[in-house]
């Protein structure tokens, strides 16, 4: 079965990644941040894949106050398991390489991305518990409020803000996965045979890598009149025909409800320039939709009479601000003129 042989190439990625598996028992899997004004330097948790590092004592007693159990190494059985299923793949990977095999290499990449949803759903699940089932007698208790972490990206919690992202360890498993992906379509291409192993592979990857990175990229959320409230000046957002949110690279999202608010805000400089993602404005016509910054037109005009007096609204194509500018004569602005000093 000479045509079964995996090329050079390909035996010597697979064996790279079985290397790159096991420096992963040594290095931190997933960190989770929380930044709150009384601890401006940060609190930090770390996941290994045999313990729990990190500002451990403090969060734990913090969550102490709003109910949630405290977090201990002993009490996760993933971590006397993990190891042992990293140093499997580990050995898998290399074996994979030597043996050179086709159908050892669909037969890792089905496992390994198996385990990669699975895994990501453990934690997913591991996080909701902790967030949800909560001490009734706790001496802070907030009616319908969860405490929930988010599983990759930014969530506020009260007055923490929390970070979960992959740390040096889950994105070498990301990367030994993207390879092993990689791998299999190039061997699956190149063979035409097994295509509908191959085919569950790749959707199944795919399905892995959105569940991975969807979370990751930076973007708006739907202003809640009557629930929300303006960052800056802390007043319940009521008016959304004026809102305005900015999203940092981290994900988070601070929204305002009038252009003065945002304009205000940056004037503070809380956020360094170079961490902002984006700006998003609302819509003023139509359904009020939040558009980019980069395609809205804006109208500057007394009549207008926005929340806090900014009196500018945003619009996503230029006949709709034409048509408002009838009813409420004023001139056309951009954001460059707006933020200058």
């Amino acid at each position: 079965m000479k045509n079964d042989k995996l090329k050079p190439w390909i035996r010597i990625l697979l064996i790279f990644c079985g290397l790159a598996l096991i420096a992963v028992l040594f290095v931190p899997m997933w960190r989770i941040d929380l930044v709150a004004p009384q601890y401006p330097e940060g609190l930090m948790l770390l996941i290994y894949p045999d313990k729990l590092a990190g500002n451990v004592d403090i969060i734990n007693g913090l969550n102490h106050y709003i109910g949630m159990k405290t977090l201990h190494t002993k009490d996760f059985v993933e971590f006397t398991l993990l190891p042992y299923i990293i140093g499997f793949f580990a050995l898998f990977f290399i074996v994979a390489g030597l043996v050179a095999r086709r159908k050892l290499l669909y037969l890792l990449s089905v496992l390994f991305v198996s385990f990669g949803i699975l895994a990501m759903y453990d934690f997913w699940r591991w996080e909701y518990n902790y967030g949800h089932n909560l001490n009734p007698d706790a001496a802070i208790i907030v009616p319908g409020m969860a405490y929930q972490p988010p599983l990759i990206g930014f969530k506020q919690l009260l007055n923490f803000g929390a970070y979960s992202m992959p740390d040096m360890g889950g994105w070498i498993f990301v990367g030994v996965g993207a390879l092993l992906v990689f791998c299999t379509f190039m061997v699956w291409r190149s063979s035409r045979k097994n295509i509908r192993a191959a085919k569950v592979t790749t959707v199944a990857a795919a399905f892995l890598c959105m569940m991975s990175f969807a979370s990751c990229k930076p973007g708006p959320e739907p202003i809640r009149p009557g629930i929300d409230n303006c960052y800056f000046c802390k007043m319940t957002i009521s008016d959304v025909r004026f809102g305005a949110e900015l999203v940092t690279k981290k994900g988070k999202v601070y929204k305002f409800d009038d252009m003065h608010c945002i304009l205000s805000y940056l004037k503070t400089k809380d956020i360094e320039p170079g961490n902002i993602s984006n700006y998003y404005l609302t819509n003023y016509a139509g359904t009020h939709q939040l558009i980019n910054l980069q395609t809205a037109m804006l109208l500057k005009s007394d009549g207008l009479r926005s929340p806090m007096g900014g009196n500018i609204a945003a619009f996503d194509n230029k006949d709709s601000l034409v048509s408002i500018q009838k009813r409420f004569p004023g001139n056309t602005a951009t954001w460059n003129d707006l933020i200058k000093p």
